[in-house]
């Protein structure tokens, strides 16, 4: 009796330990199967080229509006809006006539004195004034007065001429006497005089070749102010000019970043017109003071435009390239959930999954940096993020880069 209540027991021990393993092994698939499937990528380290935002708009370095130096009536403007000039280059020109005869006037003043003065042609200086014949003519008349003036006193010492005489050839020395100081004191004036005949045929030449206008730099023509047979006064403006190659970019930068943009440094921006194109350029000025308003400085960037598809007038926004930071620690964005502005990311650890916040920084390409909350040794979840949660299972697969 005692055999078979003993061996009853043992067979319901049994029963007991098989239900339970039977229990386990279930709880145990249950869990597998309750694993949340997860892609998986590692961290990264890489590099990143650190940059301050520009925006701001393109201008001209130099525009120049062309006036007229002299008056006349339009005769033909060679340009039209929008075409390139060369630097001198001709623009608009003035009918010349009036200017021709001008000229011929101050030549014919100029040459006129040249010849009193003795002067064999253009270039040639004034004579020497005892070689000019109106001095020497003067001279020549004074020394033949003095000597008739000594004969007749000589003469009149003997009683062999009248007083009379003698009065006469007296009278004729002081003449003679006041025309060689005329004769003098013309010649001085039409040295003097020469300065000013030569200036007036110069300004006269000037006039003339002002008649034609020509670019004083090179750029594009942004106006077209006057038409063939206009009569313009001096001083009209007839074409505006805008340089084109190279352009500038005028932007302001934080005052934080002070310290940190410096003359030479690169820039890269698009425009609106050409959004798939990025255009590149170089700081040329920093200002050395801040603007106690707006908390900013003016930096000035210059950049090349030789085909001139950029416009003054462009906005540009970019930015202003400062450095390049290596081993800087990195995540896929894919493993990267942001919420109410707090940044989390997923480490995979031991099959397990733990939450870890980040402050995050710059990004590049599909790789966003991680500034503060990760080591960079770490494997984090890439997939099924909402899912995910302090201790959660996973089952991990590496992400195809």
């Amino acid at each position: 009796m005692l055999y078979r209540w003993f061996t009853g027991v043992l067979l319901s021990l049994f029963v007991v330990a098989g239900c339970t393993g039977a229990a386990g092994q279930a709880r145990r698939d249950a869990g597998r199967s309750s694993a949340i499937a997860v892609s998986t990528a590692p961290v990264q380290h890489i590099s990143l080229q650190r940059s301050v935002d520009l925006a701001g708009t393109l201008v001209s370095p130099d525009q120049a509006k062309v006036s007229a130096e002299a008056a006349g009536v339009v005769e033909s403007v060679s340009v039209r809006l929008g075409d390139n000039v060369a630097r001198g280059q001709e623009l608009v020109r003035l009918a010349p006539r009036e200017l021709e005869l001008a000229l011929e006037r101050a030549q014919s003043a100029l040459r006129q004195t040249e010849a009193q003065l003795g002067m064999s042609g253009e270039g040639s200086q004034p004579l020497p004034d005892d070689q000019i014949a109106a001095i020497r003519t003067a001279l020549a008349n004074l020394d033949d007065a003095k000597t008739q003036n000594q004969r007749a006193e000589q003469l009149a010492s003997r009683g062999l001429l009248a007083g009379a005489e003698v009065e006469a050839t007296r009278t004729k020395l002081r003449v003679a006497e006041a025309a060689y100081e005329s004769a003098v004191e013309t010649v001085r004036s039409l040295k003097a005089s020469l300065q000013d005949r030569r200036a007036a045929y110069d300004l006269a030449q000037k006039k003339l070749n002002d008649a034609t206008i020509r670019a004083p730099i090179a750029g594009a023509v942004a106006e077209r102010l006057v038409q063939p047979g206009e009569f313009i006064k001096e001083d009209t403006p007839v074409i505006t000019l805008v340089q084109m190659d190279p352009l500038k970019v005028i932007t302001a930068a934080q005052e934080k970043f002070a310290g940190v943009i410096q003359p030479g440094m690169p820039i890269q921006f698009t425009v609106e017109s050409y959004p798939n194109d990025m255009f590149r350029g170089r700081i040329v000025s920093v200002s050395p003071a801040v603007d106690q308003s707006t908390r900013t400085f003016t930096v000035e960037a210059e950049l090349p435009n030789p085909d001139h598809r950029l416009k003054p007038g462009f906005f540009a926004k970019g930015g202003i390239l400062t450095r390049v930071d290596s081993d800087v620690v990195a995540a896929p964005e894919d493993a990267i959930s942001t919420l109410a502005g707090v940044s989390t990311v997923f480490i995979v650890d031991n099959g397990k999954i733990r939450p870890q916040n980040v402050t995050i920084g710059a990004r590049k390409g599909n790789l966003i940096e991680i500034v503060d909350g990760l080591h960079g040794d770490e494997t984090l979840a890439t997939s099924n993020l909402n899912q995910l949660s302090a201790g959660v299972t996973i089952t991990a697969r590496r992400s195809t880069p």
